[in-house]
């Protein structure tokens, strides 16, 4: 069943007094992001951006930034420097009424600062990758910096658990004898950023090796939504995983369970649909024939005569209200996919097992501004959201209203390239504190993480 999309305001109307350049419009249900968020409210941003005289971080009037970490610091555990390539983050309650954030480092073998490896927390020693763990007080100083997991590769991004965990999701393939490493790599680990030696340094094996993105738990059911952003054609899957222990707790996902891929029929592509409210009834869960891909990448594996259902860049993943969504950046056919689109927000309804195109990116000016290729999202403290961007140009971290309007929230001001080509490190991790007064993101590189405060809504 498909219903017609209606246009919704373009960033360049709603950003015409920020001093950001707009580059995108969005068609779709856009209140469907919000399902099981009453508290959003409909509200045109925060101002203009002010631009900041320490060069780091332009925010509106009245909001405020504290920088917690930068790479090459020292971390106040000792273990070495802060490493570099600051991803996928999430803020947890911490002892008496601190705040733990859990940091993912996306570091490849040739990565500039390695997480540190630590005994008993180390995967691989040949893994450059892992996560850091910050402890904050209640006006965001530093008390601890510690290394939480280390020897792992390419840790992007990841999800939250209910009982109070991080997953920490490896986006490669690499096996042992690949690149140096000494263990095959493309897992899920469990970090408990307040204890880490609690998780250790263990691989999910029964939740697949692959380019893992990130992950959505169904809080009632306890099956785990996982996206895959494979670099090349065939792209990656979207899978869920079914576990023996469904919210047993921390270390419950060790248990195993199944792995299994979406195929939505007649779709082999995901980029091929085009007009937000299509949906798709029936949708099937097939089976993975070899979760640990010891011979084949799981996407070149057999599915059948049906096959299965791909897509590009699906990175972003979330849970809201009763179903599950997640997002395919970009798509560019001339890589392979059936079609080109700058963005989509895909939701599954376990219950009725239907998937709707809700929302999808298109550009209205440039596409080589801030506009394309959405990926991190939370939740924000007025119940609206909170978008990383990942495209070309100066780098944003924009508000989503209920009402459909896109507002900047930050811009990058650290100019990685030179004075006559500027170029800025991309946002990653947005999360909020457990109390909704800070708003945590990281610069990808070079590697800063803030904590910004104000009159939040």
């Amino acid at each position: 069943m498909s219903t017609a999309s209606r246009p919704l305001a373009t960033r360049r109307q709603v950003l015409a007094t920020s001093g950001a350049a707009a580059a995108i419009a969005f068609t779709g249900a856009f209140t469907e992001l919000f399902a099981g968020t009453s508290a959003a409210r409909g509200h045109a941003g925060y101002g203009p951006l002010v631009p900041d005289p320490g060069g780091l971080l332009d925010l509106p009037k009245g909001f405020r930034y504290r920088v917690l970490s930068r790479e090459g610091d020292p971390l106040r555990s000792g273990e070495g420097p802060v490493p570099s390539n600051h991803d996928g983050m999430a803020a947890f309650v911490g002892r008496r009424g601190h705040v733990t954030l859990v940091r993912n480092h996306e570091n490849r073998v040739t990565g500039k600062i390695a997480v540190p490896t630590v005994k008993g927390l180390t995967y691989d020693p040949m893994g450059k990758g892992g996560c850091t763990a910050l402890e904050l007080d209640g006006r965001n100083h530093v008390l601890g910096e510690r290394v939480a997991i280390a020897g792992t590769a390419v840790n992007c991004a990841g999800g939250r658990t209910p009982w109070g965990t991080w997953l920490t999701c490896e986006e490669t393939e690499d096996k042992a004898g690949t690149n140096g490493y000494t263990k095959d790599h493309g897992f899920i680990f469990e970090v408990d950023g307040a204890n880490p030696h609690r998780t250790g340094a263990v691989p999910l094996t029964a939740m697949g090796r692959f380019q893992h993105e990130a992950i959505a738990i169904d809080p009632r059911s306890g099956v785990v939504y996982e996206t895959e952003d494979a670099f090349e054609k065939p792209f990656g899957l979207f899978y869920r995983f079914l576990p023996e222990k469904p919210l047993g707790g921390t270390g419950s996902l060790r248990a195993g369970g199944r792995l299994e891929a979406m195929r939505v029929p007649g779709v082999p592509d995901l980029s091929a649909v085009q007009e937000t409210g299509t949906s798709f009834e029936g949708i099937e869960w097939v089976p993975v024939p070899d979760p640990l891909a010891a011979e084949t990448a799981i996407r070149f594996q057999d599915f059948g005569p049906k096959g299965i259902t791909h897509g590009q860049k699906l990175e972003g993943c979330y849970w809201g209200g009763s179903s599950v969504y997640f997002v395919s950046s970009f798509a560019h056919s001339a890589e392979g996919s059936a079609a080109d689109h700058f963005g989509q927000v895909w939701r599954y309804e376990p219950k009725r097992r239907r998937l709707t195109l809700v929302i999808a990116f298109g550009p209205d000016t440039d596409i080589q501004l801030p506009g394309e290729s959405p990926d991190n999202i939370c939740l924000a403290s007025d119940g609206g959201l909170m978008v990383c961007e990942d495209g070309g140009g100066a780098q944003h971290v924009f508000g989503l209203t209920r009402g459909g309007e896109v507002y900047a929230m930050a811009r990058g001001r650290q100019n990685i390239g030179t004075a006559e080509e500027p170029e800025w490190g991309e946002f990653a991790g947005v999360t909020f504190a457990p109390d909704q007064e800070t708003m945590f993101v990281n610069c990808y590189t070079p590697g800063t993480t803030f904590a910004v405060t104000g009159p939040w809504r």
